[in-house]
């Protein structure tokens, strides 16, 4: 039997358990040592382990842990962790491809957990500000950018970069394709960027730019540096049927047809060709557009100049015929110099052949129009001729 001394300790160990017992379940002991959570983040942390408390439609940022074809694995914090899968990666497949492991992207809640434990997230919405973040960047930084010829508009070419339009102004192409920048369709080429506004969702593109390989930036600070009236050396980049192209120092300039010789000219083609150089004069300097108009005829004598004094009224000429329209013959009287003999001055039966010699009288002289009108000299004068 147990003695009085060792009853005694026995019951002393019961009521230490029982207090000890009271003590592990007290609320009030409970309520003391834990501090009451004031934030949703401090709740969290309170909730260790536990997942994070997310719905549908939510945005949160995550960090990319790792990427393959089939999806992109993001860890959202709190031990969570979303996937993009296979089905969004195809709608923003451009904007996946520039993912990589470490980098910080927002994205929006689709489900909040599938049935193996994942979020599954969109990044949609994200993808086309991420877009609109690297164009800005690159314009800043003078780069290239590589887009796809999409289809034919008014005054241009419009292109896609990573599922967004852009537009490329036919002055933009380098001559090569300024005539016909449908080619491009459907294949990709290097553009720099002249303009982004996103909220008008415009994006003005220029081919030329990165073909001179000069950034729009660059070009703007030489083209301020040119004036009207300049004089300038330059090499035929480019031949068309409306006129040349003309690289001054890695500004395209055009001299247009109308502005090639004082004389009519056809066909640029059979008086130029590409890597040929020339004196161009600039007629303007078109900031916007970032090139140049120029002339060459400007740099000869315009025969025009004191037209009256060399062509009087009623003057008998001789000059060589060398065009026949339907309303007349024009006649080359000197280089520069042309008239026109309508056909209602021509007889029946008297009408001149190209290349042929004629001699006829100046009727009237337009100098604004640059016009002169020709009769021919009549066998006998009729009853009132002045």
């Amino acid at each position: 039997m147990a003695t009085k001394n060792q009853k005694a300790k026995i019951k002393d160990q019961k009521e230490t358990s029982k207090a000890s017992k009271r003590e592990e379940i007290s609320p009030a002991k409970s309520i003391k040592t834990t501090k009451e959570p004031q934030t949703m983040d401090e709740l969290l942390a309170q909730m260790g382990g536990m997942a994070l408390s997310i719905k549908k439609g939510d945005k949160v940022e995550g960090t990319v842990v790792s990427v393959s074809p089939k999806e992109v694995l993001v860890d959202i914090g709190k031990k969570s962790f979303g996937i993009l899968a296979e089905w969004e990666l195809e709608q923003v497949k451009d904007y996946a491809a520039t993912l990589k492991p470490g980098d910080k992207i927002q994205a929006q809640i689709v489900n909040p957990e599938n049935d193996i434990g994942y979020t599954i997230l969109s990044v949609r919405q994200a993808s086309a500000q991420r877009r609109w973040d690297i164009l800005k960047e690159k314009q800043d930084k003078g780069e290239d950018l590589e887009v796809t010829g999409f289809e034919m508009a008014k005054g241009g070419l419009l292109v896609d970069w990573q599922g967004l339009r852009g537009f490329v102004p036919s002055t933009q192409f380098e001559s090569e394709y300024s005539s016909g920048p449908y080619v491009l369709i459907g294949k990709p080429f290097k553009v720099k960027i002249l303009e982004i506004d996103k909220a008008q969702n415009r994006l003005v593109l220029s081919q030329k730019a990165a073909a001179l390989g000069i950034t729009p930036t660059a070009l703007r600070e030489k083209l301020s540096k040119v004036k009207s009236d300049d004089v300038l050396k330059g090499t035929i980049s480019g031949v068309a049927p409306f006129g040349v192209f003309v690289d001054v120092d890695g500004i395209e300039g055009l001299v247009h047809i109308s502005e090639i010789a004082w004389e009519k000219v056809l066909n640029p083609a059979s008086m130029f060709k590409v890597g040929q150089e020339v004196e161009v004069i600039v007629i303007e300097v078109n900031q916007r557009e970032g090139k140049l108009n120029l002339s060459m005829k400007r740099l000869t004598p315009d025969p025009w100049k004191n037209i009256l004094d060399r062509y009087p009224i009623e003057t008998t000429v001789k000059g060589k015929v060398t065009r026949i329209a339907p309303y007349g013959v024009f006649i080359q009287l000197e280089p520069g110099i042309e008239g026109l003999l309508h056909v209602s001055k021509i007889p029946t039966g008297e009408e001149p052949k190209e290349g042929e010699e004629v001699s006829c009288v100046i009727e009237s002289i337009d100098e604004v129009k640059r016009k002169i009108s020709l009769t021919l000299i009549p066998k006998e004068k009729p009853v009132g001729y002045r």
